[in-house]
């Protein structure tokens, strides 16, 4: 290894590097979009493939860009990394707060899982992976980020009278606290109650 190489390696203010951890939790509901709209509905089970949930509107090994993802044309094939959402039913219920409503329930913003037990769950790094202990095993992708789609569907199942006020609304109430998106790494049976280990990865901070 050559001597600027080596300074890289060794140069004053290396990152900090966080150490992983394991966590517990628990699934305290899973719900299924079984129709050509994202909103759910409670279920008893989620039946899990690589394709992601069994009939519902995010399953696919594909996907069609949208506005998340600018560098591509929209409509662009793509991995579908959004298999799932999953919330906590803390964070929803300030986002309720913020909202000025009773509540924010976890179909009316198309989640899947919703998990009980962790502190800031939309704050778990991309790579977390979630053991649930039936043998089903996800890997998180990303936070969800809050969009005007979803902030839409909250007004008309809350019943509030603007709409599209209600609409720009969420993704500034919701941010960072809209959960988070992953895939299907283990395919398997997922039921509410069931208990979750939880494997957050090493973290550090990149800077050129």
């Amino acid at each position: 290894m050559d001597k600027k190489m080596l300074d890289l390696l060794t140069r004053d203010g290396d990152p900090e590097i966080l150490p992983g951890m394991k966590l517990a939790a628990r699934v305290a509901g899973v719900f299924v979009a079984p129709f050509d709209h994202f909103v759910t509905r409670a279920a008893d089970e989620l039946r899990l493939g690589f394709e992601g949930i069994e009939g519902d509107f995010h399953a696919g090994h594909t996907r069609k860009s949208g506005g998340r993802e600018p560098w591509y044309p929209r409509g662009t094939e793509m991995r579908n990394e959004r298999q799932l959402s999953i919330v906590a039913p803390d964070e929803l219920r300030i986002v309720a707060e913020r909202m000025s409503i009773p509540e924010v329930k976890p179909e009316w913003i198309g989640a899947n899982l919703v998990i009980d037990g962790l502190s800031r769950l939309s704050m778990l790094p991309a790579g977390t992976m979630l053991f649930f202990k039936d043998g089903v095993t996800l890997k998180v992708d990303a936070q969800n980020g809050p969009c005007r789609v979803a902030g839409r569907s909250i007004a008309e199942h809350a019943g509030m009278a603007d709409h599209e006020a209600t609409s720009l609304l969420f993704p500034r109430v919701a941010k960072r606290l809209r959960g988070l998106v992953a895939w299907v790494e283990k395919p398997g049976v997922v039921k509410a109650g069931e208990e979750v280990s939880v494997r957050v990865p090493e973290q550090w901070i990149y800077r050129a």
